[in-house]
């Protein structure tokens, strides 16, 4: 009862933005401007844009093989099936061919999918290089060495079992590279990376949550038995809080895993993440780095985690059998997009970025209040599934 007043109470606020149907073609040319100011910047095809500090205009780069390198050629992938114009087609082959042997060696955290997906995976949807088909397949096999079957979940970090003494530890972020997986299992790959791919978003959905459904950053197990031995953070507040990156990631991992395996588990678990996703968020739809920061209101707000919200829920709006949340859901992408489109998140002149204000690691004090690339690389995607939505399109067309 308590979840459909919520659900009630949130279509009330949100019905305000369907009076006049957003129509994201604007919001695209405007990615596609800014993206042309930042190719001026970045000629050498080895460096990734990937953040702008807050009040700064030069970007920060990365070398492929950095867990950030895949978004900005997934980012010319997406502006060049939306455009149609070949020059960006060139300039996102030129940006992706190096991230291939990073993607395809031996996998040094589950990032892999992250590299490999959104830059390689969105090259193949859009032209069928064969090149790109092989390397995807070997990037699934080199990230399946990860997979601890006494786990059931791959060992994310590897690097924090003797930093941090976290025998085999999985993050929440960790379900968006399951995506990978489950495409190299369909597309010429080994069954087992479908059998893994499960079975880790099976383990994940046992205990990386509260009661509530908020996720943990962190489950820290025992390597050799598989015993959950506790929930932590580390780009969170505190052990319980929820961090807002992380719970957006649980919203578009438990989606994406629902329409690969169509276990019914996963879609309830993407509801439930999502509805308190929504029945915490400010009026203006953009959350606070962590929804329970001590020093709310005055906490920074990440975009990144709204715009990978955004781009989840029109998905899940798709994929739900529930009406009323289908509506729910929708309306909650749009109003999100229409607040990351105003000027409060645009960067315009302030840089070349499409957009302001997320937070990368606030505990370390690293990217706050900045522009960092992924939150622009699901911002364009969720205005082009929008788009593909308003037309009549199937959102995963190409895939």
């Amino acid at each position: 009862m308590k979840q459909l007043i919520a659900l009630f109470i949130t279509s009330l606020l949100l019905t305000g933005c369907r009076n006049k149907e957003y129509n994201p073609d604007t919001d695209l040319d405007y990615c596609v401007a800014q993206a042309t100011k930042t190719i001026s910047l970045a000629q050498d095809y080895n460096r990734m844009p990937n953040s702008v500090d807050a009040g700064k205009q030069d970007w920060r780069f990365t070398l492929p093989g950095s867990w950030t390198c895949g978004f900005w050629p997934g980012i010319l992938w997406y502006i060049y099936e939306y455009s149609k114009d070949p020059q960006w087609l060139a300039k996102a082959d030129s940006f992706t061919y190096p991230i291939i042997p990073a993607a395809t060696g031996p996998a040094r955290s589950h990032d892999v999918g992250f590299m490999a997906y959104c830059s390689i995976g969105n090259g193949y949807r859009l032209t069928g290089n064969p090149v790109y088909k092989q390397a995807l397949i070997q990037a699934a096999d080199s990230v399946a060495r990860l997979f601890n079957p006494q786990v059931g979940t791959f060992l994310s970090w590897p690097n924090m079992v003797k930093k941090m003494d976290w025998p085999h530890n999985t993050i929440i972020d960790n379900m968006m590279n399951m995506e990978l997986l489950f495409w190299a299992s369909k597309n010429g790959g080994d069954q087992r990376l479908y059998d893994i791919a499960y079975k880790h978003a099976e383990t994940t959905m046992n205990n990386h949550f509260r009661s509530d459904y908020s996720a943990y950053h962190v489950i820290v197990y025992n390597d050799s038995t598989g015993e959950r031995i506790k929930g932590v953070t580390h780009q969170g507040y505190a052990d319980e809080t929820m961090w807002a990156r992380g719970q957006a990631w649980a919203i578009y991992g438990f989606t994406m895993s629902y329409r690969e395996t169509k276990d019914s588990r996963f879609l309830d678990v993407a509801q439930q993440t999502t509805d308190i996703f929504l029945k915490r968020l400010p009026v203006d739809m953009i959350p606070y780095w962590d929804f329970d920061a001590p020093g709310i209101p005055n906490e920074p707000r990440d975009a990144s985690a709204a715009a990978i919200t955004a781009s989840a829920l029109l998905e899940l709006s798709v994929l739900t059998t529930d009406q009323a949340k289908m509506k729910v859901y929708r309306q909650a992408a749009e109003k999100i997009l229409l607040t990351l489109s105003s000027d409060s998140y645009h960067s315009g002149n302030q840089n070349t970025s499409f957009l302001l204000h997320s937070v990368g690691h606030k505990p370390n004090n690293s990217e706050v209040d900045a522009s960092i690339i992924y939150a622009d690389y699901y911002y364009i995607e969720a205005l082009l599934r929008l788009k593909k939505i308003q037309e009549g399109k199937s959102i995963y067309e190409n895939l």
